[in-house]
């Protein structure tokens, strides 16, 4: 076996692959020129440049469904703020699903203080004296900070707005800098949980990221495909069925992107000749079974158990699922396993969270006089189904 794995990763190394450079096709790569959102950017760049001329721009709300350019333009208009060598601003990015950025106030805190250039202990400290800190380290000089909070919606989830009412209001604080807030959002709705007061100032700019149509992902692909891939390999008829998938899934160019690189990945690996369009086809496949069981493992316990319930009840081959249901199969395995049980509207909202993220499909349907409940259906493949059902089997006892 070590031989034929040194033979493998020998020829490997001297084979001519596919890509010009993989970075190219992540979400990681911010492009010299983001395609069909220039209106979006010009207005970002408009609400942020005071900071230039150290006056504090208005907070800024981004949002639109995954996939639209909203962070990539972020980054882009960072990037160019940044040339200007302008020293009168501080720009901080934070992406806020990562787990050791924002699962606690702290964290948040402490990394905010560390782009600062100010590090701070793991654990330790009292959260007051890291708000202190900031203070003091905002207000040294006369200077504008931009704070942008990337998948903001996930970080009042996690902590609610507590940190995000100071942040708003920190203004009130400092003499000689400014703060603006810039949160992004996939989720609009996400607002409603807000304090008034915290929805009110943060939401004193609003651009909308609309989803990308099926010509306008093509024209990305195409631009990525140039400097992405050799010539020669991907046809036409490889980008346009990428874009109308990802088109379809409201419109998300991460989505396109993630088809044409796994679909390269997998010509490689068969060594054929070039990428056709039954590569896309058992891309959509993997990246679909990727997607379903990841999102699943990083919810919540409780968002898991509900979902398992879900499955169970559809394995036994229940034609019509109902709230009502699914919290006796729910309260059962917290039982069982040891978890204090939600209340059912608790557990009625968990599912409406679980419909958003499309592992699941409801119907609100009437039932007469004794009012109205939800029909729900899995959303889900049957591959990834068999999966999920494999993974909580092990993880809850039933």
């Amino acid at each position: 076996m070590q031989k034929k794995l040194k033979k493998y990763f020998l020829e490997y190394l001297n084979k001519q692959g596919f890509f010009i450079d993989k970075n190219l096709l992540t979400p990681n790569y911010i492009p010299n020129e983001i395609l069909h959102r220039d209106e979006q950017v010009s207005n970002i760049a408009k609400v942020l440049a005071p900071a230039l001329k150290v006056e504090q721009p208005s907070n800024l709300f981004i949002y639109g469904t995954t996939g639209t350019g909203k962070s990539v333009a972020i980054k882009y208009i960072f990037n160019e703020l940044i040339s200007t060598k302008n020293t009168n601003f501080k720009l901080i990015y934070i992406n806020c699903k990562l787990k050791k950025t924002s699962d606690t106030e702290y964290r948040m805190l402490a990394y905010i203080l560390k782009e600062l250039n100010f590090p701070v202990p793991d654990t330790g400290l009292p959260t007051e004296a890291l708000y202190n800190k900031l203070f003091e380290l905002l207000d040294n000089k006369k200077q504008i900070f931009l704070l942008a909070l990337d998948e903001l919606d996930a970080l009042v989830k996690k902590i609610g707005d507590g940190l995000l009412y100071n942040l708003t209001r920190i203004n009130t604080e400092l003499n000689k800098s400014k703060i603006s807030i810039i949160g992004i959002s996939n989720d609009i709705s996400f607002t409603d949980y807000l304090d008034p007061r915290v929805k009110s100032s943060l939401s004193e700019e609003e651009i909308i990221f609309p989803p990308y149509n099926a010509m306008q992902l093509k024209d990305i692909l195409q631009e990525r495909v140039k400097i992405a891939l050799k010539p020669g390999i991907c046809s036409e008829g490889v980008i346009s069925k990428c874009a109308a998938i990802a088109a379809q899934d409201q419109g998300d160019a991460r989505r396109a992107l993630d088809l044409l690189r796994v679909a390269t990945e997998i010509a490689e690996r068969n060594e054929d000749i070039e990428i056709t369009e039954n590569h896309v086809t058992i891309a959509e496949q993997k990246l679909e079974l990727d997607r379903v069981v990841e999102l699943a493992k990083v919810q919540p316990k409780h968002s898991q158990l509900t979902l398992y319930s879900i499955l169970k009840l559809f394995e036994k081959g229940t034609e019509q699922i109902l709230t009502g249901d699914v919290y006796e199969i729910y309260y059962l395995l917290c039982k069982r396993n040891g978890y204090r049980f939600l209340t059912q509207r608790r557990v009625s909202d968990l599912i409406s969270e679980l419909d958003m993220l499309g592992l699941i499909s409801t119907k609100v349907v009437s039932k007469g006089r004794y009012g109205r409940t939800r029909e729900i259906r899995i959303a889900i493949a049957k591959k990834p189904f068999d999966v999920l059902k494999s993974y909580f089997s092990n993880l809850f006892e039933i």
